[in-house]
């Protein structure tokens, strides 16, 4: 079938399925299961207006439980289980945690990764607080937000391309299209410098890549908190004689902290799950490998079930805190 075909086929049923679950649940809900009529009409009423809701919320249940909560009991099963010939698993208990944590790989990708948690989140959100602050202080401010906010339309994939090109390196006697290599050359470089493949600091140039993205997103949150502040506030620190970093520091930021908090979070938990990047740009060589990358290496290319999903239970460990901590922020924000 055409694609198209198929995803138009496929909206359809999607969409026509819900509208029908709901139209007949809730036929059924009133007309047979609890009719509004007879003498216990109220009582009906009521036991109906209770179920309703879980109605609603049955299709959700639903797919959170095939698509999340099966996955992750699937996933602790084979991190505790050998894989045998035949599909078939043998219980090993901690065993693969063990095999993990001896592997220099694994503490490599940890390594990377935690370097990545320090690195791109602080970068990422300070950029988006400074272009939120200078972009609201420029008429052509809403241009450059655009200009900001453009590369989060930008798969990770194709981000990883585009850098890629621009850390693209040629022989010296040909054109370079590198952006980076031809300013290097430009500015009195003698050679064309493989940049990914610089141990130590070819991690921070993968980093560029996400801080690039991550900042249009941190620049909108951020410009929405600052136009929420009030201005009496500022006026009355103007008033008092604050400059402008003094106005920026000690009365902005402050009001601000709980939506910087939840960006810093979010983008945190993007890094934790950070794969696309380090895939197409380096594949995890020359010590770029991230936790990401190494639970698809043991799962797909060693074909090691047990290591593979160990590893993305460490993930899952480390990104559940922050999942927790953002919805505690988000419920104390809502009272």
């Amino acid at each position: 079938m055409n694609p198209a075909l198929q995803a138009l086929v496929t909206i359809i049923v999607g969409v026509g399925g819900c509208v029908g679950y709901f139209y007949f649940s809730n036929q059924f809900l009133d007309k047979v299961l609890f009719p509004a009529k007879g003498p216990n009409i109220a009582r009906n009423i009521t036991r109906a207006n209770m179920i309703r809701p879980w109605l609603f919320l049955m299709p959700a249940l639903l797919a959170l439980s095939v698509y999340l909560v099966y996955p992750v009991v699937e996933t602790l099963r084979l991190s505790l289980s050998e894989r045998l010939p035949g599909n078939e698993s043998r219980f090993v208990g901690l065993a693969n945690y063990q095999t993990m944590l001896e592997d220099a790989k694994f503490w490599e990708a940890m390594r990377n990764n935690v370097i990545w948690l320090l690195v791109v989140p602080a970068l990422s959100t300070a950029f988006g607080l400074l272009a939120a602050q200078l972009s609201d202080r420029v008429r052509w401010g809403n241009i450059a937000k655009s200009m900001i906010f453009m590369p989060m339309a930008i798969s990770f994939v194709g981000a990883a391309v585009i850098w890629k090109l621009v850390y693209d390196a040629r022989p010296i006697d040909q054109d370079q299209i590198g952006v980076l290599n031809a300013l290097y050359l430009f500015f009195g470089g003698t050679e064309p410098q493989q940049w990914l493949t610089k141990l130590g600091w070819n991690n921070f140039y993968l980093m560029a890549v996400l801080v690039w993205i991550q900042t249009g997103f941190a620049m909108v949150i951020l410009s929405a908190a600052l136009r929420g502040i009030p201005e009496e506030t500022i006026e009355a620190a103007i008033v008092d004689g604050a400059s402008p970093i003094q106005v920026f520091f000690k009365i902005k930021v402050p009001q601000i902290m709980g939506t910087i908090v939840v960006v810093w979070t979010t983008i945190t938990i993007v890094v934790l799950k950070v794969f696309d990047i380090v895939y197409a740009m380096t594949n995890g060589q020359w010590e770029t490998q991230v936790l990401a990358n190494y639970m698809y290496d043991k799962l797909f290319r060693a074909v090691d079930w047990g290591v593979g999903s160990a590893s993305a239970m460490v993930i899952m460990l480390m990104v559940s805190p922050i999942l927790v901590w953002n919805i505690y922020n988000a419920r104390k924000e809502m009272k």
